[in-house]
């Protein structure tokens, strides 16, 4: 049995002569949770609305919950939950209004949506606010109303794009908490994201840049995957011509700037003590030298650092 809950294959989208997605390929097992991480411009929103039947592909298959993305676009509409960046929610109506028209939209029984809205009242903020008009609610209770008008009819799968943007650290976790409960009972969850520390709460991630898939796996193997490489943080109070003699020696895999300092991708056997002596070789003063575990941000500047020079 396919236990697939969305199969794409080489799926492209153009727009004229530009190309917003380039051939991804990409399979998400039901109950999944896999992040499709990418900066703004990489292609993410695109996608996200070719599988939810939104947006029409130039090329490729694809299928979402069994439905083919060309022949049953309205089939797909109709079996999973979606959260766009601009949200969906009628801002002149009250989170219980919103709330009482996606259920019906959603054809979810009376009797059901009124158990939702009572739990969901209880146990939120959002029940402080629901006679509030929607447009003076604060951006993560936009948020989370959004989620929940997108949740209402319990879809087996569930697409998020860019769920977190803007909302502060807490409100980020109360949105996490969500997605593990949904997946815990067997919702597949698709989200689009920029933030590299929130992809490490996926089960798997897919990176795309400039429409292109680089990689997809667990966090943890994508990290792993810079066996050989050794990775060490570097403090300077000259980093333009650190960089600059860093990247002209060919032992040095990556150089990347983050915060005041700088994280070094050395290759081979290099342990502190031969860069330490590597780096004073090369003229390059530094306060403080120390060796890091890799970030899911280092492995994205890795697979697309050549793309970005060129």
């Amino acid at each position: 049995m396919n236990n697939l809950a969305v199969d794409i294959e080489r799926l492209t989208r153009r727009f004229g002569d530009f190309t917003a997605v380039d051939k991804v390929t990409l399979e998400v097992r039901a109950s999944e949770i896999m992040a499709f991480l990418g900066p703004n411009g990489a292609g993410k929103s695109t996608t996200i609305k070719m599988l939810t039947g939104l947006l029409k592909p130039s090329a490729g298959k694809g299928i979402i919950g069994g439905y083919d993305i060309y022949r049953q676009a309205e089939k797909i509409k109709q079996h999973i939950g979606y959260m766009s960046q601009k949200f969906s929610l009628y801002t002149d109506l009250t989170p219980l209004e919103n709330l009482k028209f996606f259920g019906g939209v959603y054809k979810v029984s009376k009797s059901k949506l009124k158990s939702k809205i009572e739990h969901l009242f209880d146990t939120s903020s959002l029940g402080k606010s629901k006679k509030v008009v929607t447009s003076a609610l604060p951006l993560g209770l936009k948020q989370r109303l959004a989620l929940e008008c997108a949740m209402l009819h319990d879809p087996p799968i569930l697409f998020l794009d860019e769920p977190t943007a803007g909302v502060d650290p807490m409100a980020r976790r109360g949105f996490w908490d969500i997605i593990y409960e949904a997946s815990r009972n067997g919702t597949t969850v698709f989200l689009t994201t920029h933030y590299m520390d929130e992809a490490e709460h996926a089960d798997r991630v897919a990176m795309i840049f400039s429409g292109r898939l680089k990689a997809v796996d667990t966090p943890l193997n994508l990290k792993s995957g810079f066996a050989g490489v050794r990775l060490y943080q570097l403090e300077t109070d000259n980093l333009n011509r650190a960089i600059e003699r860093l990247e002209s020696d060919s032992m040095v895999k990556d150089v990347s700037v983050f915060g005041t300092g700088i994280h070094i991708a050395m290759n081979g056997d290099f342990d502190i003590e031969k860069t330490h002596g590597f780096l004073s070789n090369m003229g390059i003063d530094f306060q403080r030298l120390k060796a890091i575990q890799p970030s899911l941000e280092d492995v994205f500047i890795s697979l697309t650092s050549e793309e970005v020079e060129n």
